[in-house]
């Protein structure tokens, strides 16, 4: 099946009911799809002007790219805090953010042609921080492969971040990117009553699927780090659920853990509250207070976590520290800004190099999902 065939509003000057706002006036519009395959999900395809966001300075995250191929995540995590950025498009945080999903089609193209500017410095590009780039479409866009080669071959690092067990997927594909560029996997699984995260996080998969993930990657060599967050409080923040999770984490053989507790931007606050008074009534007063002032959980909230799980991550051995000790000594560290010593172009072979035809291609096919 391909889209032709279940366009919605394509290049025409009237907009569908179904369309963003404007955006079928915007010269970077491409048409607006839905797919029994997706149902109640409209896809909104847009010519990207850049693939590379940059981290401002002032930010403390340990990357300073960004690449989002999507806008809206088919996840549906009710705790998202990326819901919010849904109302620049004249969209809701809720139920838009789930269903109106925004899908940059040209994102290889633009991206290759960006790390191929004499300007580019080889800094580390972090994927997964916005939406997720294996939510359930990227099994029809495959944009991911494109975008990992084109990062190895440039010989920039990467790290992504997911929920996705499309993920196993490309594997190999990062596995052969690894021998050339640092690369770092990381599996975000925040809950593990499997009840409970069917109705947090509606569109993810289980927890037992996503630590079969890691077990794939660390088969391979590739170390990858767990992201137990957000902790709930008082829905998964006991010992209890903590030691549970953990000893699955280090069984499925992730190398470390990092956590945290559950933060509520705008946008993302009004749609978890509404699902926590649904679901747990009983616990709308606790969480309006603890987060009366502040995004964040407040610091004594956060303490007193730390002081639960520190002993745990200990216990099985999925601390900082421990992932330095067990460190493979041929991992390199990332390249700083200046990295000048590092060729410009990385040895394109195997599964990369066949990649890199295809991302060619791409740039004279009209843009399609199926």
């Amino acid at each position: 099946m391909r889209w032709a065939g279940q366009a919605v509003n394509g290049s025409t000057d009237t907009e569908s009911e179904n369309a963003l706002p404007g955006l079928a006036r915007l010269d970077t519009f491409v048409r607006t799809v839905r797919t029994p395959d997706f149902d109640g999900v409209t896809f909104h395809e847009v010519l990207a002007k850049s693939a590379l966001n940059k981290v401002p300075k002032s930010s403390s995250m340990p990357f300073d790219w960004t690449i989002n191929p999507m806008r809206g995540c088919l996840h549906r995590c009710t705790y998202c805090f990326a819901r919010g950025t849904h109302e620049y498009l004249g969209l809701d945080s809720g139920d838009d953010f789930d269903r109106q999903i925004v899908v940059k089609v040209n994102v290889v193209d633009v991206l290759a042609a960006e790390l191929g500017r004499p300007s580019w410095r080889r800094e580390r590009v972090a994927l997964g921080t916005n939406t997720d780039p294996y939510q359930r479409a990227e099994g029809r866009y495959r944009f991911m492969p494109g975008i990992i080669a084109a990062l190895a071959a440039s010989g920039t690092p990467l790290s992504l971040l997911t929920k996705g067990t499309l993920l196993r997927r490309d594997l190999p594909l990062l596995s052969e990117a690894a021998q050339q560029v640092p690369v770092d996997i990381a599996m975000s699984i925040a809950i593990f009553d499997d009840e409970l995260q069917q109705s947090v996080e509606p569109g993810t998969p289980t927890a037992s699927a996503r630590l079969a993930s890691i077990t794939a990657a660390a088969e391979l060599g590739l170390r990858p780090t767990v992201f137990l967050m957000p902790v709930l409080p008082r829905l998964t923040d006991s010992r209890e659920h903590l030691d549970y999770a953990l000893s699955r984490i280090a069984a499925a053989g992730a190398s470390r853990v990092v956590y945290g507790a559950l933060h509520l931007r705008p946008g993302a606050r009004e749609w978890f509250m509404q699902w926590l008074g649904q679901r747990h009534p009983e616990l709308v007063a606790y969480y309006r207070s603890l987060y009366s002032r502040s995004s964040y959980a407040p610091v004594e909230y956060r303490s007193e976590l730390a002081a639960r799980i520190a002993p745990l991550l200990k216990k099985h051995r999925l601390s900082k520290q421990d992932a330095a000790q067990t460190r493979p000594a041929g991992r390199r560290p990332s390249p700083g800004p200046a990295a000048s010593a590092t060729p410009r172009t990385a040895r394109s072979t195997g599964l990369i190099a066949a990649e890199m035809p295809a991302l060619a291609a791409r740039a004279i096919m009209q843009p399609t999902l199926f």
